[in-house]
């Protein structure tokens, strides 16, 4: 890849579970765009970037800020708790990057209170064995104030009068919930307006109308990329309900998240690991136990950056991931973590499922409870036994690395063109483009 801009917009989304590694991809990829726009979730994303050995883990600003070049926007679709975000804000700067005239939130985005996050970890509490595995951060909580249309905006911060009657209701609700339910403290008013009038004035600075911001880049001829948080297996509408996010993570997410339309976005462009893993409770019919598991995990790093879960591991599904490709319609893939798979004597692929009755499945309804019935079976190739971590050419892999890649390609009838061999934002091979 040389160092030319790109022209054409692109959105780079999660395959799986999430945790994939969108956001080295989008590092890597953004030195050569004008704007990264994250336009779904909120903090419960962890984006982890590793530059001179160095790790910044980025939750709300979009993975686009290591580049002095790169805008970055937060669109409509994300819900911002702003506490944590100036408290990410300056910890990139201490960083040693410049922020200024560089980030920019929507006057749409709801705003995370802390009595969110409060009924978020009681309610799962209360959940006990039933509990989804939220990372406990309040994203579900505010999502649904805004279905309820109860929900606070950015924008509403302009005007006093109305932020207060909003503001009074919704603890009202809450604190119903609260004291009843939970046997919680009574939230107080006075206390959360005062903590939210602190924060309006640094909210004010930075938001904009991003709707009418993009349609002014796209009149420019600017480049975007639209950074996707979470997977697509976690999407509210098309993932592993109910043990789901609370927002759209596949490729209609974009479009309702940010306000643009379907023809502003040339490509869709697909992130998986070279094997599976996600967090929290629901069906994962690869997943692994045992010896394999753990080294994996181990040489993986396999902890949630948000959160600090372990992480689940598995196999590649290439049952689940022909659907996830079909609803994303995704022009190609880039697969991560390689190098993880370097030391383990066999790897599999999970190729189709077979049910109760003997029947073989290919392609599959993403159903909790289908999934959970299923039996895995997989394509076994032998392991490469090498250090991959190093290459940057694609014919320089083993053979068997590239026989093991090629195969994915194959099973899933979609080409894989960009390779990460390592966590370095740099350990990357990229085939043709």
């Amino acid at each position: 890849m040389n160092e030319k801009k790109i022209n054409k917009n692109i959105a780079i989304i999660g395959a799986q579970w999430g945790d994939e590694g969108k956001g080295k991809i989008v590092d890597f990829l953004s030195k050569k765009f004008d704007y990264v726009v994250r336009y779904q979730g909120g903090g419960n994303a962890g984006h982890t970037i590793v530059k001179k050995n160095k790790k910044i883990v980025l939750h709300l600003v979009p993975s686009g800020i290591l580049h002095t070049n790169v805008t970055n926007i937060i669109a409509n679709g994300v819900v911002i708790n702003p506490k944590n975000l100036q408290e990410e804000i300056q910890n990139i700067q201490n960083f040693g990057i410049n922020t200024k005239n560089r980030i920019y939130i929507s006057e749409n985005c709801f705003l995370v209170f802390s009595f969110h996050t409060i009924f978020d970890k009681m309610r799962e509490k209360f959940l006990k064995n039933k509990a989804i595995g939220t990372t406990g951060m309040g994203i579900g909580p505010v999502y649904e104030d805004k279905i309820a249309r109860r929900g606070i905006r950015v924008s509403d911060l302009k005007y006093s009068k109305i932020f207060s009657e909003k503001l009074k209701f919704l603890i009202e609700y809450y604190n119903f919930y609260l004291t009843k339910f939970f046997n919680y403290r009574k939230i107080e008013y006075l206390e959360i307006f005062k903590e939210a009038m602190k924060n309006a004035e640094f909210l004010k600075k930075i938001s904009i109308d991003t709707i009418d911001k993009l349609d002014e880049i796209k009149r420019q001829k600017k480049s975007v990329i639209f950074e996707g948080a979470q997977g697509s297996l976690l999407d509210i509408d098309h993932g592993t309900y109910p043990y789901v996010t609370s927002s759209n993570t596949s490729i209609g997410g974009v479009f309702s998240g940010s306000g643009v339309g379907f023809n502003y976005i040339k490509k869709s462009i697909g992130v998986i690991k070279s094997y599976c893993t996600r967090v929290g409770s629901g069906p994962f019919p690869t997943e692994l136990f045992g010896k394999i598991k753990k080294e994996i995990f181990t040489k993986g790093q396999e902890i949630g950056s948000t959160t600090g879960r372990i992480r689940r591991i598995g196999w590649l599904d290439a049952v689940l991931l022909r659907k996830v490709v079909k609803i994303n319609a995704f022009s190609y893939l880039c697969l991560t973590k390689l190098d993880v798979l370097d030391n383990l004597e066999e790897i599999k692929v999970c190729i189709y499922y077979i049910l109760k009755n003997g029947e073989k499945v290919r392609f599959t309804p993403i159903c909790t409870q289908f999934l959970e019935e299923v039996k895995p079976v997989y394509r076994t190739f032998p392991g490469w036994k090498k250090n991959t971590s190093k290459i940057k050419d694609f014919f320089l892999l083993p053979e068997k690395a590239k026989n093991y890649i090629n195969y994915i390609e194959e099973v899933l009838d979609i080409p894989i063109k960009i390779i990460s061999t390592g966590p370095e934002r740099n350990s990357i091979i990229i085939r043709e483009m």
